[in-house]
């Protein structure tokens, strides 16, 4: 028995046998429906406006001829109505790099998945997507989260540039409350050492105790 509603999906690539792949993909899910393809950006956006061809789900390459998929989405989420209505977008493309998926992101994209993922695995994010939520390879989401804590870590490093590494480590648990002894348990160091480390933290920053340290370190992002 067919299920009530089918998600309508629109395939956005510049090559014939990716999208052809998509399509035999989505014809083994009886809940989802290639409704139109497109060989280019422009192309994609001319079929989307309007209504011209209503999607839920639009999987775009980042590399396309003429304008990028980045450009394609932000003139698809530029026409879209408001509402739960408006097709999201998932990228599926052969780049990882953390440029390329956080332009993505901003564009408004629902996900980024990677060229070469099984058919099955494909399919379980298109169904994510168009549910309503967001879907990252493996891949994409370890890079993102490692773009994500140094992009965080970089008012800390120019706030304190005096300090080691280890020295902003002591300094955040200074800031979160621990005593030394506490610090020394999470760190695996001696209290000796962890002393030390506090001593020559509140040295660098010109404080005088604990107090005057954990605010300049919360002022700086560190200790939440």
């Amino acid at each position: 028995m067919e299920p009530a509603v089918r998600s309508r999906v629109f395939v956005v690539d510049g090559h014939p046998l990716f999208r052809a792949g998509v399509r035999l993909a989505m014809e083994g899910a009886r809940d989802l429906e290639v409704v139109g393809e497109a060989a280019s950006g422009e192309e994609a956006i001319v079929a989307l406006r309007d209504g011209h061809v209503v999607a839920d789900v639009v999987l775009m390459d980042l590399l396309l001829p003429g304008c990028s998929g980045i450009e394609a989405t932000r003139a698809i989420a530029a026409d879209a109505p408001a509402g739960p209505g408006a097709p999201r977008v998932l990228f599926v493309s052969g780049s990882v790099e953390d440029d390329a998926v956080v332009a993505a992101l901003r564009a408004g994209a629902r996900g980024y998945m990677v060229k070469g993922a099984p058919g099955e695995e494909l399919v379980r994010g298109v169904r994510t997507v168009a549910q309503g939520g967001a879907v990252f390879s493996a891949v994409v989401a370890d890079r993102l989260g490692g773009y994500f804590s140094a992009v965080h870590d970089l008012p800390v490093r120019a706030a304190f540039p005096d300090l080691t590494e280890r020295e902003r480590e002591v300094l955040d648990l200074v800031a979160r409350g621990l005593t030394n002894r506490r610090i020394a348990r999470e760190l695996v160091l001696s209290e000796k050492t962890v002393r030390n480390h506090v001593s020559h933290v509140f040295a660098k920053l010109r404080v005088a105790d604990r107090v005057e340290a954990a605010m300049r370190a919360r002022d700086a992002g560190l200790g939440t």
